[in-house]
């Protein structure tokens, strides 16, 4: 099963800061959150922020990167510090 991880507003928006999706096929990480958005479309629309940064094996990526059946991905809202 792929783990996904939500930080910040995303994991309030998700209910919580982890899911799993068994994948029987790679998919992108834009496909991804196609699927997540059908189940909840707020949650979608916020994960496609041009300001939200996706981070699979701990490696920052694109949208059009490849998550496979055991691979971590996060979602990763902007940041602000002072």
């Amino acid at each position: 099963m792929a783990k996904l991880l939500f930080f910040g507003r995303l994991g309030d928006l998700a209910g919580g800061i982890e899911r799993t999706l068994d994948l029987s096929q790679p998919h992108s990480v834009r496909e991804l959150i196609g699927v997540l958005e059908a189940g909840d479309p707020l949650l979608g629309s916020a994960l496609l922020e041009s300001r939200v940064r996706y981070a699979l094996g701990g490696m920052i990526v694109d949208a059009e990167a490849l998550v496979e059946q055991d691979d971590e991905l996060a979602f990763l809202p902007p940041v602000s510090g002072g």
